[in-house]
């Protein structure tokens, strides 16, 4: 009767033997050796040397399970770890990117929610073990612990890594499937930036010294003109600018991924490559800094240095500037909590570590861009060593800067605001959802509908559509 052959991805039993005996008789090396059948099928040898049998044995015991992993490409069990699992998704995913059918930014997200929510909850568990029971509990503490988007994330990882069991014969249902749906509030309805609004905002823009530097005020117009995201704008280049025609080519969009530096990749779906035509305002500004003579390969929006700008430092500096320098009285208290500050020889990072805030929030109450409140700047003091009620400069101060300003219209607007807002003035001039979504460069068109467009008020054409459905009904 034949020998049962080793089953792929698995060794025979490991043998040691000496290698080198010294003159005295005592072993210098050990060698352990051992049959690996591969996943071509063939049975290698595999050895390891060390000091001692141990060693041998361990340092082989290492080598064949990194060849085990490395060479694997088949057949799961209901004893491999979740780990394991995670692994073999993880590179596929890395394929899908590689081949440029998924976004590296994805890749990154998920890899996140792997390292720091996945892995230590049911990394060590074997596949047969992560129940719908267990994995339900996992994504419920996420949940609670990290905000639902965040366990939205593990559920759609975890549950394409056991989709991938289920093909590879280690499971036969997916226990993700069957989890709860993650439920949180409802989200605020889209919210787009009035006529009103964009007009401060462009002037409050011009105004800011640090906006114009960071050349905020001509990529904020584009992103209002386009409706594009701020990644594909700041990979557009002027070969793809038709001055003439008053068109614009969106094929790509800059990204950082983790270990790979600024790129410029294409955009995330097939959707995302379009041609938009601009309005005259937008081509005009476009035309106004065209007047240098830049080079058809040369980015629009550059770097103070000419090359691709980072999307995460122009989103920082829109923010700073959305939060406009407020009113005289706002900018003497934030002189004046500067001045405290630096008696104490404290750092705004320091400050920052001991609050557990973010460093720019005290950067932005210094230079008078956050309204205060009497809570924020009495925290703020305390750091110094300082009762806010002491003093009644201070408290007359924060009194007189507590008052409304203009500018506190713009400090909810983020980069995206302006994507709705170019979203919402198409619907409202009578565009379709499948336009405006073509328009923004998404496949889905309820996303665009959901997200993206501005609830409008009351439909005044509706009682007048209901009168002539309803002539005068008897509903006696």
């Amino acid at each position: 009767m034949p020998r049962t052959p080793l089953p792929i991805g698995t060794w025979g039993e490991i043998s040691t033997r000496t290698l080198k005996p010294t003159k005295n008789s005592k072993p210098a090396k050990h060698l352990a050796h051992a049959r690996f059948r591969d996943h071509d099928g063939k049975v290698r040898a595999v050895t390891a040397t060390g000091k001692t049998k141990t060693a041998a044995r361990t340092a082989l015991l290492t080598k064949l399970q990194n060849r085990a992993k490395t060479n694997y490409s088949g057949d799961l069990s209901t004893n491999h770890k979740v780990n394991h699992l995670l692994d073999l998704w993880e590179r596929r995913f890395e394929g899908l990117v590689a081949d440029e059918t998924r976004s590296p930014t994805s890749l990154t997200t998920y890899r996140r929610a792997l390292k720091n929510h996945l892995r230590p909850a049911i990394g060590e568990l074997h596949i047969g073990e992560a129940t719908t029971q267990r994995l339900d509990t996992v994504l419920t503490n996420i949940k609670h612990h990290a905000g639902a988007p965040t366990a939205r994330t593990c559920r759609a990882v975890i549950s394409g890594a056991m989709k991938l069991a289920v093909r590879y014969g280690a499971i036969t249902t997916n226990p993700a499937r069957e989890a709860d749906a993650i439920e949180a509030k409802p989200k605020n309805p889209p919210r787009a930036l009035t006529t009103e609004e964009v007009t401060l905002l462009n002037r409050s823009l011009a105004a800011d010294e640090h906006a114009v530097d960071a050349d905020l005020p001509d990529l904020v117009t584009f992103m209002l003109g386009s409706g594009v995201r701020i990644g594909e704008a700041l990979a557009v280049l002027w070969r793809q600018i038709d001055l003439d025609a008053g068109t614009v080519e969106i094929t790509h969009t800059i990204a950082r991924p983790p270990g790979e530096g600024l790129i410029r990749k294409t955009t995330k779906s097939r959707t995302g490559e379009r041609t938009l035509s601009l309005p005259n305002w937008a081509t005009a500004m476009l035309r106004g800094r065209h007047t240098t003579g830049p080079r058809p390969d040369a980015s629009v929006f550059p770097n103070t240095t000419g090359g691709h700008r980072d999307p995460s430092n122009t989103r920082r500096s829109l923010r700073t500037a959305l939060s406009p320098v407020g009113s005289t009285a706002r900018r003497e208290l934030g002189r004046t909590l500067r001045g405290l500050r630096r008696q104490t020889h404290l750092s705004r990072k320091q400050v920052a570590q001991t609050l557990g805030w973010p460093q720019t929030r005290i950067e932005l109450i210094e230079t008078g861009r956050i309204k205060p409140n009497h809570r924020l700047i009495s925290s703020l003091t305390k750091t110094y060593g300082i009762a806010l009620d002491d003093g009644p400069g201070l408290a007359a101060q924060l009194e007189e800067a507590m008052q409304p300003a203009e500018s506190d219209k713009l400090t909810w607007i983020r980069s995206h605001a302006l994507r709705k807002t170019t979203a919402t003035a198409l619907d409202q001039a009578g565009h379709t959802a499948r336009q405006i979504a073509d328009q923004l460069g998404q496949a889905k068109v309820s996303i665009t509908q959901d997200t993206y467009i501005g609830r409008q008020p009351a439909n005044p054409t509706a009682a007048q559509a209901l009168e002539h459905a309803f002539d005068d009904p008897d509903l006696a």
